[in-house]
């Protein structure tokens, strides 16, 4: 089994990259994410911890900052560990295994914060939603699929 989680939120904190002993690129920050409904008449958001490894860390700490939308696609874990008193304590992260851009910064969405697409990927995705396939090729289905 395997789970995947997709979030989109505001960044609570200023980033800081960070190295392991053995020089891996680690990243952990908070993410702040609003629910779908208002509680007396106010915006109420939930706060995850996100951690982001080797590209993915140097990636986020390069592009993002506090207050920022950003999108992640990753999956969540938990571990355990001891504290100063001796007592055991869980911690459930979200584990990034993608991140993008969300919009600006107000949570409208608005793309024009947005890095502008390479021109060979410009009006591709248009392209494609209006039937013109272009060099796609559509594959002939059979019944002797392989799984």
């Amino acid at each position: 089994m395997y789970s995947i989680t997709i979030m989109m939120g505001r960044l609570v904190e200023d980033l800081e990259l960070r190295h392991t002993a053995n020089d891996v690129a680690v990243c952990s920050f908070r993410i702040a994410v609003d629910r779908p409904y208002k509680v007396n008449g106010k915006e109420v958001a939930d706060f995850f911890t996100v951690i982001a490894w080797r590209t993915t860390a140097e990636f986020v700490c390069k592009y993002f900052k506090k207050g920022k939308p950003i999108l992640i696609q990753g999956h969540f874990e938990t571990r355990s560990y001891e504290d100063k008193d001796a007592k055991k304590r869980y911690v459930t992260e979200l584990v990034a295994e993608q991140v993008r851009f969300a919009g600006d910064s107000s949570g409208n969405g608005n793309k024009s914060s947005l890095p502008e697409p390479p021109p060979e990927h410009a009006g591709s995705a248009s392209a494609y939603s209006s039937g013109n396939t272009g060099d796609y090729e559509e594959i002939p289905l059979d019944d002797d699929l392989p799984f």
